[in-house]
């Protein structure tokens, strides 16, 4: 058993559970109105400027894999170009896709009444896994 700290740093028991998993994004979404709130706060005086207009990417002909972090993991995208501005081929690996492999273990031993809040505690993006 993990031990986690909660928003007001009292020390608490983490089992990874459904209930821990909300609890902990609860406490995300405090961390995140935080960090906002510095950078408003951080945030110069004056008047904001725009770029009006559309801007075409065009990489050069090859094929690349790029990877970055996501709030939700990893997410993987897979790119051939012939050099204009339409992709050949592309090829995106959602995080949500294997998030949800994980499902099946998490329901074990569980309430089917549950199984709705085992989901949402994963927080999956559907339209990532159904394409």
């Amino acid at each position: 058993m993990s031990c986690g700290r909660c928003e007001f740093g009292n020390a608490i028991d983490m089992d990874g559970n459904w209930w821990d998993r909300s609890y902990l994004r609860v406490q995300e979404i405090y961390q995140s109105i935080r960090i906002v709130e510095q950078a408003l706060d951080q945030l110069p005086e004056g008047e904001v400027v725009s770029s009006l207009g559309r801007r075409l990417i065009r990489p050069p002909a090859g094929e690349v894999y790029v990877r970055a972090e996501n709030p939700r993991g990893e997410i993987g995208v897979y790119l051939i170009s012939d050099g204009t501005d339409k992709p050949h081929r592309i090829k995106v690996r959602p995080p949500s896709f294997c998030n949800l492999s994980a499902l099946r273990h998490m329901m074990k031993d569980a309430w089917i009444a549950d199984s709705v809040i085992i989901l949402g505690a994963l927080d999956i993006v559907l339209g990532e896994v159904d394409r």
